[in-house]
């Protein structure tokens, strides 16, 4: 079976895939992989990589406290979804960091905050001067949210987590530093898939680890990592095997009736190389 008959059964009117393998000269394709999608929650993994250029810079530290955060929060903290932030400020008060996994806007757009102070730049800009602009990612816009708020064609998403496998804008062991586990201990819910004890996150990117069900699907290895989007947007990295796969779509993830994991899943099975179920 190939993916684009896979995608074929998906409730989403308009969509682009990519999905690239050390074993595959050429990319497989599905759809128009040039024209922008809203992405939601995968700008992250752009912001976290801005962040982690900044660190090579000298600009910021991601173990110094962040200004007008309690109790000592770290960038590290907050990109690893570790700082105590809900969801959306309008969602309450900080919990205590470190005591659990809550996956949060509010912290992200904090770390947004900290790297415009560092920079004397607004964070959309400096994220597009250290990422979008040297990646190549000519359809990728950023206004508005560091959390949620670009949009990007499949093509440039596809820039962006390759660039994560084989970091050119960042050193290797500063690319590794974002992409293993913090906080290992640390229970959460990831949202829309489930709550995992524990639930592995890098800095600015989910990692799979033994969550299961799972929208990276049973077959990639531990060690993936990537983001999805509220947009109905996904892409990972397998770093064990070398392949990535983004697929974006213009259905939101809550209108697929619950769908989603399942499909993505067994997509993702498809590209890594296993029989989907």
């Amino acid at each position: 079976m190939r993916p684009a008959e896979l995608i074929a059964e998906w409730p989403a009117e308009r969509i682009a895939m990519v999905a690239t393998s050390p074993n595959q000269p050429q990319p497989d394709i599905v759809g128009d992989i040039h024209t922008p999608f809203r992405l939601a929650s995968i700008t992250k993994v752009m912001t976290a990589l801005a962040v982690m250029v900044a660190v090579e810079e000298g600009s910021v530290e991601l173990d110094g406290p962040v200004p007008e955060t309690p109790r000592g929060v770290t960038l590290r903290m907050l990109l690893a979804h570790a700082g105590g932030y809900p969801f959306e400020s309008s969602e309450g008060d900080p919990i205590e960091p470190l005591t659990r996994r809550v996956y949060s806007n509010t912290g992200i757009e904090r770390v947004g905050d900290a790297l415009a102070a560092a920079t004397s730049m607004s964070a959309p800009d400096y994220i597009t001067e250290a990422v979008i602009i040297p990646l190549g990612m000519t359809s990728t816009t950023l206004t508005g949210s560091v959390a949620h708020s670009a949009s990007a064609s499949a093509a440039d998403v596809s820039k962006l987590v390759n660039e994560l496998l084989a970091p050119t804008l960042v050193s290797s062991a500063t690319g590794a530093e974002m992409t293993r586990i913090h906080y290992p201990d640390l229970a959460g819910i990831v949202p829309g898939v489930g709550r995992f004890d524990p639930c592995p996150w890098g800095l600015g990117v989910e990692i799979k680890g033994a969550k299961s069900p799972h929208w990276m699907g049973r077959d990639t290895s531990a060690r993936t990592f990537g983001h999805f989007g509220g947009a109905g947007t996904m892409a990972w990295a397998d770093p064990d095997s070398g392949r990535t796969l983004v697929a974006l779509t213009d259905l939101p993830f809550d209108r697929w009736g619950g769908t989603a994991v399942r499909h993505w899943g067994t997509l993702s099975d498809l590209v890594s190389g296993a029989r989907p179920a």
